[in-house]
């Protein structure tokens, strides 16, 4: 049985502590937060004792896995202290998106798992779906041919007050970038175009140009300008062979073959399928789990901490395309 703590008791530390809870392999054996009133009322809601220091926790309840869904500033800073505390402590580590706002807090946390031979793994639940996972083995199985090109957009309304000009770049954008390497591989090349919509002081819509190291090209399209609707997600794939086309992350695949007009699709079910986007948590934080129980190597986590590194450095390149007036930039060219 492994034992399992939560550190962050908000909406999403929550929903971690409920899969954990399903799972019939696992323990939750602790929930940590800095505000009291989220770690009594998630101790009372799982029945499990709570903490407000992380090192206390950690040091007595030496937890097997431990998940990290803190904030913070740019939805992230909060991140790093955590889960270098609990690596520290010999725990594997599933971590929320983005990894982290800074560049060099996100190397760090990925040495350090790198250091302890821990697995560490982010939370990148679009790639968990069945969706996105049957158009995974479609391009497994040479469906597509040879890749040409990726198009990529997400859009989702926020118009509570942000805290930074870069905030929905940082925010929004790992699971994107994350889709398209998933399926695309390493980003050699950005050049980022953004506006700040009428009554915005940040960068609410980019346009995000990119070169892959295979020679491939992509597009990515992101907003929080737009109201939340059906679809808000959008992922195009094509090759030699045929393209993909993956919609609102787990409602629909479709498979177009080259010469081919009979095409392939994939459904959620009305029964036994996702009902909501907690679905797509409850996969990701499972797999985590189950790759732990089954003995996988830190290099064989399925969204790694270095995918989530990876991420943001072609984030952070879009960001400096911004400032040197929407030049290409070097994604290996980030500073870290």
């Amino acid at each position: 049985m492994l034992r399992v703590c939560v550190i962050g008791m908000g909406p999403i530390g929550n929903n971690h502590a409920r899969i954990y809870k399903s799972l019939d392999f696992v323990e939750l054996a602790a929930v940590c937060d800095i505000r009291r009133d989220r770690a009594e009322a998630a101790s009372k809601a799982y029945d499990v004792p709570y903490y407000l220091n992380a090192q206390t926790m950690l040091d007595e309840i030496k937890p097997d896995i431990v998940s990290v869904a803190t904030g913070g500033y740019e939805y992230s800073s909060d991140h790093c202290q955590p889960v270098l505390q609990a690596l520290r402590s010999g725990a594997h580590v599933l971590c929320e998106k983005p990894i982290s706002n800074d560049i060099q807090c996100a190397k760090i946390m990925v040495d350090t798992a790198k250091q302890y031979n821990r697995c560490f793994g982010i939370d990148f639940n679009h790639r968990f779906t069945p969706a996105a996972l049957q158009a995974k083995k479609w391009q497994q199985d040479g469906r597509l041919g040879d890749l040409i090109f990726v198009n990529m957009a997400l859009w989702i309304g926020k118009f509570m007050p942000l805290e930074s000009e870069f905030y929905h770049l940082k925010a929004l954008n790992p699971h994107s970038v994350d889709m398209m390497r998933y399926f695309c591989g390493d980003i050699d090349e950005v050049q980022c175009y953004a506006m700040k919509a009428p009554g915005r002081w940040i960068y609410s819509s980019s346009s995000i140009n990119m070169r892959f190291k295979n020679g491939i090209v992509g597009h990515l399209t992101s907003s929080y300008d737009i109201e939340r609707g059906h679809p808000m997600e959008r992922c195009e794939v094509a090759g030699t062979q045929g393209r993909f086309v993956v919609e609102d992350m787990w409602l629909h695949s479709t498979l177009f073959p080259r010469g081919n007009m009979v095409r392939e699709e994939y459904v959620n079910p009305v029964f036994g399928g996702y009902e909501s986007f907690f679905d797509t948590f409850k996969a990701r934080v499972t797999c985590f789990a189950e790759q732990i129980r089954d003995g996988a190597k830190p290099e064989e986590i399925n969204g790694s901490g270095e995918a989530g590194l990876e991420a943001s450095r072609v984030i952070h390149a879009a960001i400096e395309s911004i400032k040197r007036g929407n030049v290409p930039v070097k994604v290996e060219s980030v500073t870290i």
